[in-house]
């Protein structure tokens, strides 16, 4: 199926959509990063902003936490590198809050 083709109007207001998105989840991370907002409260929010950043960013945006021992950590929790916060199920959730304790 072909993607639609859009106006120019709405292809602005997709990308200003999209900005606003990228911006949102980056003033999240910095949360993160800085400890205002702790990894296991993050995992417990419900928003639409969280549910949409991937695990492995938010992983990073911990202190500590490179690429390499975020990935380790979402393999010894069984997730997924491309998974979503949203997606993630309630054991999961409890390995990763176990294995940063």
């Amino acid at each position: 199926m072909p993607l639609p083709t859009l106006t120019p109007e709405q292809r602005r207001a997709a990308l200003e959509k999209a900005a606003e998105a990228r911006a949102a989840r980056a003033a999240l991370l910095d949360k993160v990063r800085s400890g205002e907002l702790s990894f296991s409260d993050l995992l417990e929010r419900d928003d639409e902003v969280t549910k949409k950043t991937k695990v492995s960013q938010a992983l990073r945006a911990v202190k500590g936490i490179g690429p390499a021992k975020a990935n380790a950590l979402m393999e010894q929790a069984g997730i997924d590198p491309n998974r979503r916060i949203g997606g993630l199920g309630a054991q999961q959730r409890r390995k990763l809050v176990d294995a940063l304790a």
